[in-house]
């Protein structure tokens, strides 16, 4: 493979060959950002037998990926808040462009790409007047930033787009911050988290919880394939969370799941199964997986798999990742496989 991918790099600098896909690098299934045992940070691409495809070397701790729709590029996030994310070449193995925000803006770890891929939008923080914007980034020309929106609220953290649609969804935290105050959150008591889809750059709906819910931080997205999108939250009242797992399909009310365990007020990242019919979670501090079903509106099983960050959607269930190593395959809500590296994985599991 690595002779393979050396022979096609030279092809496409000479300009002797058509521009590189996925296809031409052995269609890797899924990126993460890692720290390896040396504590040095990288992203790592894996194959369909759950190998290493690719480990390209950045600059700080990543948080999120986001792969190009068509090319065999990732944007790889630092970990919020940060103020740069690169653009790995997959195929040679190295950054092909930095984005660095603005004086006044960081990124918040997350971003979707357009349809075609010609569009980078990056979910992040205007903290001189507390608010949530969505940069664009032209993808032709190096990632040159040409231009900016808002994001219809507060702390956008995750972002996506709706299948076969230019429509972009936003989880707006509505956690306020500053980089001169640190990770302190300076607006609980009237903190205000919603979904927001943008059409263009204009917000053409937002969705908020009510008062139970005025301290859940909606954090991170999943779409399914009709459209319906599934939201895991972080509480940041005191007492006992309420439910932290919900799915909205627009023009229509939010459903809400409850629980059966406690997930320690915490979602770090959400899933919902290639058959649509399946929401799965972790929680990092709770060491658990969580799975509920979309129709029923219940929680069917849980999993124990301890300091479980990343999850995603695979054709026959689910994947999970861990700070340990460890990639998990998950199917009918048992554990069915693992396979361990000399590596810790963070947050986020993004499938290619």
């Amino acid at each position: 493979m690595n002779s393979r991918r050396a022979f096609i790099a030279g092809l496409l600098a000479t300009g002797i060959a058509p521009t590189a896909t996925w296809a031409d690098l052995g269609a890797p299934r899924f990126v993460s950002a890692v720290r390896n045992v040396d504590g040095r940070f990288a992203l790592c691409g894996f194959g369909t037998g759950l190998e290493i495809a690719f480990q390209v070397p950045l600059p700080a701790r990543g948080h999120a990926a986001v792969a190009h729709p068509v090319r065999p590029e990732v944007i790889a996030f630092a970990r919020r808040p940060g103020t740069f994310a690169v653009a790995v070449d997959c195929m040679t193995g190295e950054i092909a462009s930095t984005l660095t925000t603005p004086n006044d803006r960081h990124f918040y770890g997350h971003g979707v790409f357009s349809r075609d891929g010609s569009r980078l939008f990056t979910t992040e923080n205007d903290f001189q007047n507390a608010q949530g914007v969505i940069g664009i980034w032209d993808t032709k020309n190096g990632y040159t930033r040409v231009g900016e929106f808002y994001s219809g609220g507060i702390g956008p953290h995750d972002i996506k787009r709706l299948p076969g649609s230019e429509t972009l969804v936003v989880a707006n935290g509505g956690i306020e911050t500053h980089p001169d105050a640190g990770r302190m959150k300076l607006n609980i008591p009237s903190m205000a988290s919603n979904l927001s889809y943008i059409e263009g750059s204009d917000v053409a709906e937002a969705i908020e919880l009510g008062a139970v819910h005025q301290r859940n931080s909606i954090r991170h997205l999943s779409v399914s394939d009709d459209g319906q999108v599934a939201f895991g939250m972080q509480w940041q009242g005191v007492g006992e969370a309420p439910e932290l797992v919900g799915i909205h399909t627009r023009g229509q009310a939010p459903m809400l799941f409850e629980s059966t365990d406690d997930m320690h007020g915490y979602i770090g990242s959400i899933a919902i199964s290639a058959n649509g019919r399946t929401i799965a979670v972790t929680s990092p501090r709770a060491n658990k997986i969580r799975y509920f079903d979309i129709a029923e509106a219940t929680q069917t099983a849980t999993d124990e798999v301890p300091d479980v960050g990343g999850i995603v959607s695979t054709e026959d269930g689910f994947l999970a990742s861990n700070g340990g190593g460890d990639l998990i395959e998950c199917q009918d809500f048992q554990l069915t496989g693992r396979r361990t590296f000399n590596l810790a994985f963070d947050n986020h599991l993004v499938a290619i």
